[in-house]
C-alpha cells in the first residue's frame, strides 16, 4: 500500500505540520504543542475500547501496557475491557524489563511510575502485544519516541508480538523522519478506531 509523503491539503492540520525534510527534534516540537491542545482524557476512553476490541480479535492474551505520564494517552482503561495478563515495563540501564501486574510501582526519575526492581519478572518471549507510546506516528507504523530508544532495543526482542501505536488521531501524520534503527508498528489505535499499518508478511 502506498501512502502519501507530503501532508495532505485538505488535512485542517497541513499548514502547521513540519516539512518533509524537518528534524525529529522539529516533529517532536509540533507534536508536545499539537498534544497539548487535545484532551486527552476524554480521547483516552474511546482509544481503550478500540483497543480492547483489536486484542479481542487476535485473541491477545498477554499485554504489554506502559505508564502513562504527563500528556500521554492512559492504555490502562483497557484492563477492564478485556481479560488478558497485562505487564508493564521498567527500564534498567538501557534496557526495558517485563514485569506482570499486579506488580508494587515506583517512581522513575523522568516521574513516571515502573514496576520496583524487586518485582517478579517475565521473559518478553511470553508477550503478544506490546502498547507503544509516543509523540507522533505516522501512517506507514513509524513512532516517534523521546529519543532515549528504550523500544528501539526492545522491539526486536518481541517479533512474535503485536506492535500497537497507542496516539490520538490528530497525532497521525503521513511520513515521519525515520532512522535506520526504527521498526514501524503494525496497529495505530485512535480514538476513531484502528489502523492497519505493517504486515510481517508484507
Amino acid at each position: 500500500m502506498d501512502f502519501p509523503l507530503e501532508p495532505d491539503p485538505n488535512d485542517k492540520r497541513a499548514a502547521a505540520l513540519p516539512s518533509s525534510s524537518s528534524s525529529k527534534v522539529e516533529w517532536r516540537r509540533w507534536a508536545k504543542r499539537a498534544r497539548s491542545r487535545l484532551s486527552i482524557s476524554e480521547l483516552s476512553q474511546p482509544m481503550n475500547a478500540h483497543l480492547a476490541a483489536l486484542l479481542a480479535q487476535h485473541t491477545v492474551r498477554h499485554v504489554l501496557l506502559y505508564s502513562a505520564f504527563g500528556h500521554e494517552p492512559d492504555p490502562a482503561g483497557v484492563r477492564e475491557l478485556w481479560p488478558a495478563q497485562y505487564y508493564l515495563p521498567r527500564t534498567e540501564g538501557l534496557e526495558l524489563r517485563v514485569h506482570p501486574l499486579p506488580a508494587p510501582l515506583i517512581k522513575h526519575p523522568y516521574g513516571f511510575l515502573e514496576p520496583s526492581p524487586t518485582a517478579p519478572q517475565a521473559e518478553p518471549g511470553a508477550l503478544e502485544a506490546v502498547v507503544l507510546p509516543g509523540l507522533a506516528f505516522d501512517l506507514r507504523g513509524y513512532r516517534l519516541g523521546y529519543g532515549q530508544g528504550f523500544y528501539d532495543r526492545f522491539l526486536p526482542t518481541v517479533p512474535q508480538a503485536l506492535w500497537i501505536g497507542f496516539i490520538p488521531q490528530d497525532l497521525i501524520v503521513p511520513a515521519l523522519p525515520t532512522d535506520p534503527w526504527d521498526l514501524p508498528v503494525h496497529y495505530l489505535v485512535s480514538e476513531q478506531g484502528v489502523t492497519a499499518c505493517y504486515s510481517r508478511t508484507s
